[in-house]
């Protein structure tokens, strides 16, 4: 976790979601407001960085810096986002009035996009970033909604749950638990604590959706490359977990797996076909699980 700055990958992630929605003709995730929320400057801010090679160390083609983007940056955030945001919209009309917290928001424009006035949305940051995107908004003159709550969190020194409640947030409501981008950092431990955080907070029929990154496998070479590009920009990759880890982990807490996608299954359902470069990762994985009974700490 960054603590003194707004995350460079949460804004490359921000960058891609513009990009793809701007660009592609073959959309796997629109997400039309990326562009207006990064602004020109911030846009191609980020562009010019990976000209650069990040370090500013090269000048690449147009060519080879649109590659890069679509075979290192783009695949996983707009993969999952998608996965992520289907269900969500199946379980508000599921279950009416729900509530739904983003952990690790960053510059997500959800609650902008949003109509449906019967989810409460809680967004969940460290208070650097929350800052900045707040400012953003500000200088957007973005209304704030009602039904939109802005929870700073440091998780070195607070816990989610108390800060959740501070918010207004009703553990008797059905709840959707969104956590991308954020378990490539944290062990297992670490990203554990904060499901069982979540299970402390759930009403049943609550459900969480994440990603993350597989520790087995042979992986092609830019898996690798993009632990290392994440470590260049201050931001350390773990090393992933093991699918048995992750099971052992939501069931001992209450949570029952519904949909496992395996890279296999991510590349057929959204890169299948495509005339572009974007393939899915060949080491990450999407899960959602539905919370069905007390936690179990052993």
């Amino acid at each position: 976790m960054v603590n003194e700055r707004e995350s460079i990958t949460a804004k490359i992630c921000a960058f891609v979601r513009a990009w793809h929605s701007n660009r592609s003709r073959q959309k796997i995730y629109d997400d039309y407001l990326a562009y207006d929320f990064m602004g020109k400057e911030e846009y191609e801010t980020i562009y010019t960085m990976i000209n650069s090679g990040l370090d500013g160390s090269q000048s690449l083609s147009r060519e080879d810096t649109e590659q890069i983007i679509n075979e290192y940056f783009a695949p996983i955030p707009l993969s999952r986002i998608h996965f992520n945001e289907v269900r969500l919209e199946d379980f508000a009309k599921e279950n009416g009035k729900i509530q739904y917290v983003i952990c690790g928001a960053g510059s997500d424009t959800f609650s902008f996009r949003n109509e449906n006035d019967n989810i409460e949305i809680f967004e969940i940051d460290h208070p650097d970033t929350q800052r900045y995107k707040l400012e953003k908004i500000r200088e957007l003159k973005w209304n704030l909604r009602q039904n939109v709550h802005y929870v700073p969190v440091d998780f070195e020194k607070e816990q989610m749950c108390e800060k959740l409640i501070e918010a207004g947030f009703d553990p008797n409501i059905k709840t959707f638990f969104s956590i991308l981008g954020v378990s490539y950092y944290l062990t297992l431990d670490v990203f554990t604590d904060t499901l069982r955080q979540m299970s402390e907070l759930s009403a049943l029929g609550s459900e969480v959706v994440f990603d993350y990154p597989m520790k087995t496998g042979t992986f092609p070479r830019r898996v690798s490359q993009l632990e290392e590009i994440t470590a260049s920009l201050g931001e350390v990759m773990r090393g992933g977990f093991d699918y048995n880890e992750v099971s052992r982990a939501l069931y001992s807490l209450g949570f029952q797996i519904d949909t496992y996608m395996t890279p296999e299954k991510i590349q057929r359902e959204y890169f299948e076909g495509r005339s572009d470069d974007l393939r899915a990762f060949e080491n990450v994985s999407l899960i959602s699980a539905t919370y069905t009974s007390g936690y179990d700490y052993e």
